[in-house]
């Protein structure tokens, strides 16, 4: 039977990280007048995070939104349009450039989707923290709309070709309907949406959460429940990096991060470290925060979704590294070599 979280409280991010003891006591009034700068990816899901990053430091500064900056940055990840991310480096390729750009000083922190951002990252550059987390589920776009029933992938016409560019994504839904045709599919929100809408693919999944930002969620066919698709670790999360040792800025961001984020995402990004998850392994991972416990559900895929293992546990709050470390190393020694890749 189908592990099944109650009702959800959609809420996850990287808790207060420790700053340098050599570093001064942070505090907003340090930064009620000097500029900040946001550096952030160009599409306009990345620009809605980081506008809504600013508008949020701003009102806790108490400072005008004009005053700090959003820096636009041409990640690799953007510029590689012509095969899956799997096969040029995997997790990172959205936030290189941005994180170069923190440690070099031109920009003062970075805003991404969670989800982007790789399992090991920079010692002098951790996350801060994040704001309240959005949907975590998928949704379904079809080229003849909406499904007569809710059963919208089992719908989909025999052998109908589906575009993605989530190996997660593939899996899963390969492993729902193995006759479906895989195809790659890159792009921003409304490039995906035009290949739909204009007859080229049967259908595409895209992330809930970036549809909502966008004000195109209702233009979705179907929403696929967690239950069959699991979402990507930190997926509906925006992640927000700093300089350890700049104590001002950590302060800012913690006066506007949202704890139950932090709680979950510890737990997906240690459930992911150990699983050495990147992109190139089918991974799925979804942690949610209820009163002091924190519950969380992963799977890891073969790429054809023929072979995958899943684990569902649960532990206090404050021990949510610990069980994502646990959950991913039970899953390691147990799941069948495909689903880790190592077959």
């Amino acid at each position: 039977m189908p592990f099944r979280f109650p009702p959800p409280l959609y809420a996850a991010m990287s808790p207060q990280t420790k700053q340098e003891t050599s570093a001064p006591a942070g505090s907003l009034s340090a930064l009620a007048s000097p500029r900040l700068s946001i550096g952030t990816r160009g599409s306009p899901l990345a620009l809605w995070q980081a506008h809504a990053v600013r508008d949020a430091l701003a009102g806790a500064l108490g400072r005008a939104p004009q005053s700090i900056a959003i820096t636009v940055i041409r990640t690799t990840g953007d510029a590689i349009q012509d095969r899956a991310l799997s096969q040029a480096g995997g997790k990172g390729l959205f936030t290189k450039e941005i994180e170069e750009a923190l440690l070099d000083g031109r920009i003062d922190l970075a805003v991404h989707s969670a989800k982007d951002v790789a399992t090991v990252l920079h010692g002098a550059l951790p996350l801060a923290g994040s704001r309240p987390r959005a949907e975590v589920r998928a949704a379904l776009f079809l080229k003849s709309g909406k499904p007569a029933s809710g059963a919208a992938v089992a719908a989909l016409p025999q052998g109908a070709r589906v575009g993605t560019a989530s190996l997660r994504r593939e899996a899963m839904l390969r492993r729902a309907r193995p006759d479906l045709r895989v195809e790659l599919l890159r792009g921003n929100v409304q490039t995906r949406l035009a290949r739909v809408r204009t007859g080229d693919l049967d259908a595409t999944l895209l992330a809930l959460a970036g549809l909502t930002r966008l004000g195109l969620a209702h233009e979705a066919d179907a929403v696929l429940e967690t239950d069959a698709f699991l979402p990507a670790a930190g997926q509906g999360a925006v992640a927000i990096e700093c300089r350890i040792a700049d104590a001002a800025t950590n302060a800012a961001i913690a006066a506007i991060a949202c704890p139950a984020t932090g709680v979950a995402l510890a737990a997906e990004r240690a459930f992911l470290a150990a699983l050495d998850g990147s992109c190139r392994t089918p991974i799925g991972a979804l942690a949610i925060l209820y009163g002091g416990t924190v519950r969380l559900r992963g799977i890891v895929l073969a790429p054809d979704g023929g072979d995958a293992a899943e684990i569902a546990a649960e532990a206090p709050a404050d021990e949510a590294a610990r069980l994502g470390a646990a959950c991913g190393a039970e899953l390691r020694g147990s799941a069948p070599g495909r689903a880790l890749g190592l077959a």
